[in-house]
């Protein structure tokens, strides 16, 4: 690892120090710590903190993970080319005889770390800068990206009905598309997140652009619309196909919705419902299931030992686990995500349909993905520090270039204890299978078992 990531660390840890200790309140803001567990689009009933001026919150994440995970699969001997016999279908770490692999994946896996930035700029609007400071996918510093967000108008005098109901975001961010986002795993920040690692169809990106809310007592909506890209783009692209394309690339933006209705209908029982889509009909490189620039706490687990004949690295194939289905230049997508919390039982569910193509198939040869979660958590203790539960995951639809359905799902079962409010301990075992692959593909009746162990910094 660079000794620049260390000189970062200290930075950050020095920088934070300072910043806890002048207690910089953002407006409009979810806390990076405990606090922030089952908050969703940030509130605007919620009294707000009064504003005095510019202030500036310099916040972490940081995880360390052990996993002890072992895998198989029973594909056909398929050589990595004609002049190098090595059955390409092994899995990492597994052995070098038959048809029929094992291999076994364990150790402390690489610490990732992010730095989160936040800045009240004026009343009612805050800046935010988000960072990766050590990832698998990028150990180097990676800026995630930036937005502004705008609660209050006061160059117009903060009208009343701007602060009660509107909010404006404007910058490089991550789309609001499910409710998932707001508890999923991103790098170094794995504290909301009761599991281990994300969903098998792991929606997540950053893309330029902006999103306009409307609030109106317990019900939500927001229309946003981006470029549909990762990184800018002001490339041309010619009017004919490209390459082995059937269908001209095309650059028009992304177009998302979402709908939510929260209530905290009495002192003991929530309830929140919300629905999303997300579409663009043609692009270049959408990366709507291909987006995280850090990659999955599964290391290695169900990846081939050669990837492209050389040996496979944890850096390069960075998704273990997780499943892309392929839709990098047309895509569309729903997703419902209930959430119910009673005491400390809690229920949050996701039913997303995806459908997509890229354009070496041609218009109208769209494929569908259909993905099922249902997690149950019981949360207890004074404060509910400690948690138990357990998630499932079914992911079903057809690939790129496969003719047939395929299915993955994983059952999971996790606990947690956090000492503190910006300390989390958790440990999840898990079982993954991949049913229906074909008998060439190295996933053909893959399976994956085993623990992780996180600890968790948050701040």
């Amino acid at each position: 690892m660079k000794n620049s990531f260390f000189i970062s660390v200290l930075i950050l840890l020095f920088s934070a120090s300072w910043a806890m200790a002048q207690r910089a309140d953002i407006q409009y803001f979810r806390p990076w710590d405990k606090d922030g567990i089952n908050m969703f689009e940030p509130s605007k009933k919620a009294q707000q903190p009064e504003y005095t001026g510019f202030k500036i919150r310099i916040g972490g994440s940081f995880t360390q993970d052990y996993q002890s995970i072992t895998h198989s699969n029973e594909p056909t001997y398929v050589p990595v080319s004609g002049s190098n016999p090595t059955n390409a279908n092994l899995l990492y770490g597994a052995g070098i005889d038959g048809d029929s692999t094992e291999g076994k994946v364990s150790g402390f896996n690489l610490a990732m770390a992010n730095l989160n930035l936040d800045f009240q700029i004026e009343d009612g609007i805050r800046v935010a800068l988000e960072n990766y400071m050590s990832s698998r996918h990028h150990s180097e510093f990676w800026v995630k990206g930036g937005y502004i967000q705008i609660d209050k108008l006061p160059m117009f005098g903060n009208p009343q009905w701007y602060t009660d109901h509107i909010r404006v975001k404007i910058g490089h961010f991550q789309p609001n598309f499910g409710d998932m986002q707001f508890r999923r795993t991103d790098g170094g920040n794995t504290i909301f997140n009761p599991f281990v690692e994300n969903f098998i169809m792991d929606a997540f990106t950053t893309e330029i652009g902006g999103e306009a809310y409307v609030f109106f007592g317990d019900f939500m909506g927001m229309v946003g619309m981006t470029s549909g890209f990762i990184n800018g783009n002001v490339n041309n692209y010619p009017s004919t196909p490209i390459g082995a394309d059937v269908e001209p690339t095309e650059k028009k933006p992304s177009i998302f919705f979402k709908g939510a209705y929260d209530k905290q209908i009495n002192p003991d029982l929530r309830f929140r419902l919300s629905a999303s889509y997300y579409m663009n009909p043609s692009i270049q490189r959408n990366t709507l299931y291909a987006g995280d620039r850090t990659g999955s706490h599964y290391f290695l687990a169900m990846e081939p030992a050669l990837t492209n004949g050389a040996a496979t690295s944890q850096g390069s194939q960075f998704t273990s686990g997780r499943f892309n289905p392929g839709f990098a230049n047309e895509v569309a997508t729903l997703m419902i995500n209930p959430f119910v919390k009673f005491h400390g039982l809690e229920f949050f569910g996701a039913y997303e349909m995806a459908k997509g193509r890229v354009n070496r198939e041609r218009n109208g040869s769209e494929r569908d993905f259909t993905q099922l979660v249902g997690e149950l958590l019981y949360r207890f203790g004074t404060n509910e520090q400690l948690y138990v539960g357990g998630r499932y995951n079914k992911l079903t639809g057809t690939p790129q270039g496969f003719a047939d359905d395929i299915s993955i799902d994983r059952l999971a079962v996790a606990a947690g204890w956090f000492p503190s409010k910006n300390l989390l301990l958790k440990a999840e075992y898990m079982v993954q299978n991949y049913n229906d692959f074909p008998t060439t593909d190295y996933r053909n009746e893959g399976k994956f078992s085993g623990f992780v162990v996180e600890a968790v910094i948050g701040f």
